[in-house]
């Protein structure tokens, strides 16, 4: 198949972006607001913030959609916004609820 390895050198983070890119967004959204108390709080924390970013944050690459696609909700006449907190109230997802 012809496949090198390219090794790249320490603390060299211009060759390799797209790792430094997708370290730096968890850091930043997720793990610079949190005290990690354990390897299992750590796997429990990141596996939320995976289903946060790819089923409710929007990227605006995306035509500001989630990679895992969703319905686009209509305002209901009679209705208000809820709130539905993710990464244990870290960030959030809002939705449309019928009035009851």
């Amino acid at each position: 198949m012809n496949i090198e390895q390219v090794v790249t050198a320490s603390k060299s983070p211009w060759q390799n972006p797209f790792a430094e890119r997708v370290i730096g967004t968890i850091r930043r959204e997720c793990l610079d607001h949190v005290i990690v108390l354990s390897e299992g709080h750590l796997k429990g924390i990141l596996n939320e913030y995976f289903a946060y970013y790819h089923h409710d944050r929007n990227h605006l690459s995306l035509d500001k959609d989630a990679p895992c696609k969703r319905p686009v909700q209509v305002k209901p006449k009679a209705g208000k916004i809820i709130e539905l907190p993710r990464v244990g109230g870290l960030h959030h997802r809002y939705e449309w609820k019928e009035a009851a």
